[in-house]
């Protein structure tokens, strides 16, 4: 399903919004408008009603009431005529133009006002109650005559008139829908302006295009300002990343190069003239030596890509418990021919502490200690010694090398676990990639490894790992 932009959305949401408001402001203003209206009408009925009995009269002989039907209002309308009734005293009937099927409420009823249907047309009465009558005749005695009015007019003006009202409150409200989606429309397209020049300049980045120069965070709008530096922070990683990914494959073709070019420098060189089987013999023993070099880098490459592709990829794999003081000691053995030929003392600490147990692979521990000491190994002049410590620390376990070589700058402590970094004090026979790996696979495992800064000579590299719930 494809989804709108946001724009129309933002749109939408100010139609729906302003829809409601338009619907609540036509039914609050007729609902207003009408109780003003029967109010007022109301008061029409009231003042109708009480002229209604004005026009009763003392007859000028006799009893009974007399009722002068010529000063009653003319109709405005044939088709909605107003009606009256009056009651004297004991129910008589005084006047009356109310139809027969016109059911009226009795005299002296609590509810003054009433609605009927006459003929399809709604109609709204009034009751006055013992009305004194205002007439005032010379010599008759006793109080006045009470009187009973009856008073209703049509209502179907005033529904025309709510009526007119909610057209007028509901045309206007969507004039101004119109003008608000306008506004709300050239304001959305000004205010998403900077995100659309964002897009652009995002969209423009390729392998050979890595500028990237938006709106300072600072000042662009609050919303922007973290997309803004999350885009930074994941260009700066992306261009840091396809570097290393150049400079790799820049190094591996040199390191691989070499090796190429001596193995084909040996078959040419065979292949120019007959040679004795000793010759022979001399130039295969060689070219596998070469070759085993060769197939050495090549396996500590693709280990090293497999290894920061599941970094990368962090997909969980079912892992034994490893025992971090086991791998020390395995790495210790596998180590120990290496540095007896150098003449270098292995030594260990607390490695007999089971304790320290984490989810690993056994190889890939034992891997980056072998790195580790043979790294010190090779940099550590006869005579001297290799130490690897295990100890707890916060939360993990903590395995630190030292040795008693040239040392490592400051300025170099990051720059050694690059790949194919070589110091100048390294073994020619070194490829570069040890520590590189020792990094990688402790940062598989969720751990970090640093070089301490040590002011006595040698150098000293720690490492620290989780350790399993």
């Amino acid at each position: 399903m494809t989804r709108r932009s946001i724009t129309f959305r933002v749109l939408a949401g100010v139609v729906v919004s302003q829809l409601l408001l338009a619907g609540g402001l036509v039914w609050m203003g007729i609902g207003f408008t009408r109780r003003q209206l029967r109010l007022s009408f109301d008061s029409r009925l009231l003042g109708s009603a009480t002229s209604i009995a004005a026009l009763v009269r003392y007859p000028e002989r006799g009893p009974g009431l007399r009722f002068d039907a010529s000063r009653v209002r003319r109709p405005r309308s044939r088709v909605h005529p107003s009606f009256y009734r009056v009651l004297g005293s004991g129910g008589v009937v005084v006047a009356d133009t109310f139809p027969a099927a016109v059911g009226l409420p009795p005299p002296g009823a609590r509810r003054r006002y009433w609605d009927f249907i006459w003929r399809g047309h709604p109609y709204r009465g009034l009751l006055l109650s013992h009305v004194a009558i205002l007439d005032t005749e010379e010599g008759r005695s006793g109080p006045p005559a009470r009187l009973d009015a009856y008073y209703a007019a049509s209502t179907a003006g005033l529904q025309e008139e709510v009526a007119g009202v909610g057209v007028a409150i509901g045309a206007g409200s969507l004039i101004l829908l119109l003008l608000t989606l306008l506004l709300a429309g050239w304001i959305i397209r000004r205010e998403l302006e900077p995100l659309r020049l964002l897009a652009q300049q995002a969209g423009a980045i390729s392998p050979r295009n890595w500028s990237f120069h938006p709106t300072p965070a600072a000042q662009a709008p609050a919303e922007l300002q973290p997309l803004i530096l999350a885009l930074q922070r994941m260009l700066a990683r992306l261009h840091a990343g396809h570097q290393q990914q150049r400079a790799f494959l820049a190094d591996a073709a040199h390191h691989l190069k070499t090796p190429v070019a001596i193995l084909k420098s040996t078959l040419q060189t065979l292949l120019q003239r007959p040679r004795e089987r000793d010759e022979y013999v001399a130039a295969a023993r060689a070219s596998l030596l070469d070759l085993e070099r060769l197939e050495q880098l090549l396996q500590r490459m693709l280990r090293l890509a497999r290894l920061e592709q599941w970094a990368e990829e962090a997909e969980p794999r079912p892992l034994p418990l490893a025992e971090v003081g086991a791998s020390c000691q395995a790495a210790l053995e596998r180590v120990e021919p290496l540095a007896r030929a150098r003449g270098v003392a292995l030594r260990g600490s607390g490695l007999e502490y089971t304790g320290w147990t984490l989810r690993a692979d056994p190889d890939d521990l034992e891997l980056v200690w072998v790195n580790l000491l043979e790294n010190a190994v090779q940099h550590s002049p006869a005579g001297a010694a290799v130490e690897i410590v295990c100890a707890g620390a916060a939360g993990g376990v903590e395995v630190t090398v030292r040795d008693q070589g040239p040392g490592i700058p400051a300025a170099e402590a990051q720059a050694v676990f690059e790949r194919f970094r070589r110091g100048d004090a390294s073994p020619a026979g070194g490829f570069g990639l040890g520590l590189a790996i020792a990094r990688a696979i402790v940062q598989a495992y969720g751990g970090a490894i640093a070089v301490l800064p040590q002011p006595s000579p040698g150098a000293t590299l720690r490492v620290v790992l989780p350790l399993a719930a």
